[in-house]
């Protein structure tokens, strides 16, 4: 299994709730086709931009990349390879951020 990290930049008029159902929309494409999500996050409307960690191998890209150009609410997509140290330093940011919601 390879590590991914995809980001993608949704329409800023868009509602709270329609953020939240394009986000599981693709996020459900990861998961029906053999990718396990570890973590996702909503940035915001500031940023317009909701990142998903996940794992699958190869081919799940190209699936997930072809259903974003599909979707008219995506403006921006990035979808990149994680090397181990980039796994590493998500899982002390995930951790991090764990600690700083429990405080």
């Amino acid at each position: 299994m390879n590590n991914y990290e995809t980001v993608f930049i949704v329409t800023p008029v868009l509602s709270d709730a329609q953020v939240k159902e394009v986000a599981d929309k693709f996020q459900g494409v990861i998961t029906e086709n053999g990718g396990q999500i570890v973590n996702s996050e909503a940035w915001g409307l500031k940023k317009l931009a909701y990142p998903i960690e996940f794992t699958g191998e190869g081919s799940i890209v190209n699936t997930l990349e072809t259903q974003y150009r599909r979707d008219e609410r995506i403006i921006r997509f990035l979808t990149f390879k994680q090397d181990k140290f980039a796994v590493e330093y998500s899982e002390k940011r995930r951790a991090k951020l764990s600690n700083k919601q429990e405080e």
